[in-house]
Parts: C-alpha cells; sequence; structure tokens
C-alpha cells in the first residue's frame, strides 16, 4: 500500500485522509499541522499517521498531499522543496479548484509529479462529507503519472473524476462561484425587495423556495435555456423597464444589475430588444 503525508490536515485534509485510511487506498504517514496539538487532533480523527508540526520532520512518502488555505499553498511548496526529501518519482498534490499544479513547481524542479485533485463540494462537516462522498464531482489535472495514481485513489471513494486544462482553472473556479455562491446572493437581494413590498424575510424565503428549486431543477433537467422564463425570456421589454425604474428608485446598482442579468437572459432566450430598450432605462 502506498503512503502518504498530509500538510495541512483542515477539513479537507482530514477528511480526505481518513477515508483513504478506511479504504485501505494510502497508509497514513506524518500528518503536519501548525500545532502539535492540532496535528494530534487530525491523527486522532484519520485514525492513523504520525502528528508533527514542522515539514522538516517529515518522513518520505510515494505522496504528499498539501491541503493549506490557497494562500499558503506556494510557501508550503518551497518549504517543502528546501527539504532533503527525495522526491524523484513522488507525487506533491494540492485539492484546490483556484490554483494550478503549476503552483507546486519548487518540488517538480526536486523531481516530484505534480497534480491536483479539486472536490467540487464543501467540507465544513467532515462526517457528512464521509457518509456521502461517492458521486462527488472532482477536477483534476497534472503530470499523468501522478494522475494514474491519484484517480484511482479518489475512484475508490466513489468520486466522478472530470479532466480540466490548467491554463482555464481560474475560470473553472469562476463557474463553481457562478453556480454555488452568487445564486444565494441573488435569493438575498429578492428578500429584500419582498420586503421593500412589505412581506417579512421569513415568508418572503417560504414564497422563494418554489420558484429557486424548480427553476434550478429545470435547468439542470432541460438545460438553461429551456427553463428560462420570466419577461426577458417572453421579450417583455415594457415590463423589464417598469422593474428596472422602479428598482433605480430603490437601489441603483441594484437597478444596473437587474439591466445586465436582463441582457444576460434575452441573449439566452434569444431575444433581441428593441434597439430603443438596450438600456431598459435611461
Amino acid at each position: 500500500m502506498k503512503t502518504l503525508n498530509i500538510i495541512g490536515a483542515g477539513a479537507l485534509g482530514r477528511t480526505v485522509g481518513r477515508m483513504w485510511q478506511q479504504a485501505g487506498v494510502f497508509a497514513i504517514g506524518d500528518v503536519v499541522n501548525r500545532s502539535a496539538a492540532s496535528a494530534a487532533d487530525a491523527v486522532r480523527f484519520i485514525g492513523g499517521g504520525r502528528p508533527l508540526s514542522e515539514i522538516a520532520d517529515m518522513r518520505e512518502a510515494d505522496a504528499i498531499l498539501i491541503a493549506t488555505p490557497d494562500g499558503a499553498i506556494a510557501e508550503t511548496a518551497a518549504v517543502l522543496a528546501r527539504t532533503p526529501l527525495d522526491f524523484a518519482g513522488r507525487i506533491v498534490f494540492h485539492c484546490s479548484g483556484a490554483l494550478p499544479s503549476a503552483l507546486l513547481a519548487p518540488v517538480e524542479a526536486r523531481g516530484a509529479l505534480i497534480a491536483s485533485v479539486h472536490p467540487i463540494r464543501s467540507f465544513a462537516v467532515p462526517e457528512n462529507v464521509i457518509s456521502d462522498f461517492a458521486g462527488t464531482f472532482c477536477g483534476v489535472e497534472g503530470n499523468e503519472q501522478a494522475l494514474a495514481v491519484l484517480e484511482p485513489g479518489f475512484a475508490a471513494l466513489g468520486a466522478r473524476l472530470v479532466r480540466i486544462d490548467p491554463d482555464a482553472k481560474t475560470l473553472y473556479h469562476a463557474a463553481a462561484v457562478f453556480a454555488a455562491n452568487y445564486p444565494v446572493t441573488l435569493l438575498d437581494i429578492a428578500v429584500q425587495a419582498y420586503g421593500k413590498a412589505g412581506i417579512a424575510p421569513e415568508t418572503a424565503l417560504q414564497m422563494m423556495a418554489p420558484l429557486a428549486m424548480h427553476a434550478v431543477r429545470n435547468a439542470l433537467a432541460a438545460g438553461p435555456k429551456a427553463a428560462l422564463s420570466g419577461p426577458a425570456a417572453r421579450g417583455d421589454w415594457e415590463t423589464l423597464k417598469r422593474q428596472q425604474s422602479a428598482l433605480q428608485e430603490w437601489d441603483d446598482e441594484l437597478a444596473r444589475l437587474y439591466e445586465l442579468l436582463g441582457r444576460f437572459s434575452a441573449r439566452l432566450a434569444g431575444k433581441t430588444p428593441p434597439e430603443t430598450s438596450l438600456e431598459f432605462t435611461t
């Protein structure tokens, strides 16, 4: 069984470590955290490994997962590259969705095989991840020899692997932000707009629930164009003008956002506003 060291055993690192330990995919070696106490806590959760607080004290392993926050990955790779460890033919990878495997260039220069595997889900509650990780999509890129080990390793946990272009990694991550983060922001704006109409937030959320859930369900089942409804999809420019005008009286920034979203929605629906309606209001 191949050995795995983990640097940064927070929610993701300890969760993946535990799943691999239990599945017999990797034998967990050294687990490095900022403090000895947090490393020991991670080892207890994982069910294996040796807790450490210094990268310099790490033993060699077949693979090393850098699971630090994104902002620390490059510096961690640089520190790791300065150790006397033998990296020739060994795998070093991270799980960032926003950063490419090329960030690990310092260890690649020492002979490491570098890669990135990004599980597309939240790890906020590790126990929940462990119970339903099967079916999780993972965006992967990097050295082919590294992926020849990592892809089967993640597949053994039930992951669904998708190769991505490392040169478009930032857009790949932006797509996830559009899909998972901004809809929440738009729902909050909708709650505020309902509030202007005298509707309490808790009632607004209940009113929005079927609208939002049906829209997402239909878009995922039939595709965004077929699922789109509303004034932009119908080419109802007068309604769009009235609504944007009302928004402008309340909040100019939201009016501009509404106008921009209206443009993209009309484009998706294949509708072209009349020349005088390209700016819904002036």
